[in-house]
């Protein structure tokens, strides 16, 4: 059955991207939310990432994650429900320059089921209000949820240092 080769290579490569994206954040905390006696607790977890191309920008993301022994070999699907902050943590400057589209840059995703859901962080521009707004949304394979969480941060000094001018392309 060719089938079965063919599944294997797209949960490995699933699994591939998933373990590069986790690299990219960093866990802050969690809080247990429901007691689980096989597995780990249903929790909420705070992570944090670094824009990858504006320095100075830290976003914070807290989801729910499910415990028992799904969640914890990775087969639960998570929820939907996400929350953003995203905040200037030093001086702003651009690693690269940014993309400018109306539909945004994608700056990070995090798998929320073993095939076809995930988190999105993406990026927009607001030239006019010289800010950047970042918003978290999850989608899937056949119907994505409109649950969703938005953060800005305006491009300000950092002590007497003021924003670097914006990149884009």
């Amino acid at each position: 059955m060719r089938t079965r080769p063919v599944l294997a290579a797209v949960l490995a490569a699933v699994t591939a991207m998933a373990a590069l994206s986790a690299a990219e954040a960093e866990e802050i905390g969690h809080v247990d939310t429901a007691f689980k006696l096989l597995g780990r607790n249903h929790r909420v977890v705070i992570e944090a990432f670094d824009d990858p191309k504006v320095r100075g920008v830290t976003c914070f993301v807290s989801m729910a994650r499910k415990g028992g022994i799904g969640g914890t070999l990775g087969l639960a699907e998570e929820t939907s429900d996400a929350s953003i902050a995203c905040r200037q943590v030093g001086p702003i400057s651009f690693a690269r320059p940014i993309r400018v589209h109306d539909e945004g840059e994608e700056v990070f995703e995090r798998r929320q089921s073993i095939l076809f859901k995930q988190l999105h962080v993406v990026r927009f521009l607001d030239a006019k209000r010289n800010t950047l707004v970042y918003l978290a949304y999850s989608d899937r394979l056949i119907e994505g949820s409109p649950k969703n969480a938005v953060s800005a941060v305006a491009l300000m000094p950092w002590g007497n240092r003021p924003p670097e001018p914006v990149r884009t392309r």
